[in-house]
């Protein structure tokens, strides 16, 4: 009876505690976010979430931002979604054209016009290079328009690409002045966090589909943003950059739990192509306080 009630009382103390402890927790996770974010020339906005327990951490997350190439991962789920409904084929042929090459991120530009690609070819390259004129080319076959009713289907209301990378095959959202300002893509980190769980989660697509697509993700190549730093720690994740912009969308594979994360840093004073990019090095502190913060 003794230990019985010892085991009540601690379990009162327990629930009493806990509420008070998870709320100074992210009051201190706030802080330390916004110190981060205060010495930034720029603005900032971002998503996180553990999808292990569920806690969640936001500054500005349903902000409408520039998606600048994260925007690709929607453009992925489409390929796979109109493979699996037979409508294209992964071995269907796309050619590349010297018109076609668009400049930036990517090698295709660099090869010889009448090349030969399948379209898993294109995808894999939008993905792993952030290939460029890759993902005109796959966007040839399956429309901007297309990728637009595919996401708004999986309940992303404030996501859309508006157009090819460099022009060309406007989509309907593209041709609404209000959306001029936001070049190729725009979203909010909430809704590209809740792209990614359910990914994570196997619900897009089907669970096959999903774990395909996150394992592409996984071999992205160009880690100088979101856990730069980490050692040994697998994460899924896209990149897009700007003269202005640096933003990245991801899941860090922690002991401590999965991490989905969406940040974007935006309207910088300068242009800075390099490694060492204050948006760049942003996206990775912030990261690392997430990860602490949201660890289970």
């Amino acid at each position: 009876m003794l230990l019985s009630r010892r085991y009540f009382a601690c379990l009162l103390v327990t629930l009493t505690v806990c509420p008070a402890l998870r709320a100074q927790e992210n009051s201190n996770l706030d802080t330390r976010i916004r110190a981060e974010i205060s010495r930034f020339e720029g603005k900032v906005s971002l998503f996180a979430k553990n999808l292990d327990t569920g806690t969640t951490y936001a500054f500005g997350a349903d902000d409408m931002v520039r998606t600048a190439s994260t925007i690709k991962i929607p453009v992925l789920v489409e390929a796979f979604a109109q493979v699996a409904e037979g409508r294209v084929r992964w071995a269907d042929k796309v050619i590349l054209k010297d018109a076609k090459k668009i400049s930036g991120s990517g090698v295709l530009q660099e090869l010889s016009d009448g090349l030969e690609l399948t379209l898993r070819d294109a995808v894999t390259l939008m993905i792993v290079l952030s290939d460029n004129t890759a993902t005109n080319l796959a966007l040839d076959v399956l429309t901007t328009d297309a990728v637009n009713a595919r996401i708004s289907g999986l309940g992303l209301k404030h996501t859309f690409l508006l157009r090819k990378v460099g022009g060309g095959g406007v989509s309907k959202a593209g041709e609404d002045p209000a959306n001029a300002r936001f070049g190729l893509g725009v979203t909010t980190p909430r809704e590209m966090v809740f792209l990614l769980e359910k990914l994570e989660r196997g619900e897009v697509i089907s669970p096959a589909a999903s774990a395909e697509m996150i394992k592409l993700l996984k071999r992205t190549q160009g880690h100088e943003g979101l856990g730069r730093t980490l050692q040994g720690v697998e994460m899924a994740t896209k990149p897009g950059a700007l003269d202005r912009l640096r933003s990245e969308v991801g899941i860090i594979y922690t002991k401590r739990g999965r991490i989905a994360v969406a940040i974007t840093c935006d309207d910088m004073p300068k242009p800075e192509w390099t490694v060492d990019n204050p948006g760049y090095l942003l996206l990775s502190r912030l990261s690392l306080i997430l990860i602490e913060g949201l660890a289970s």
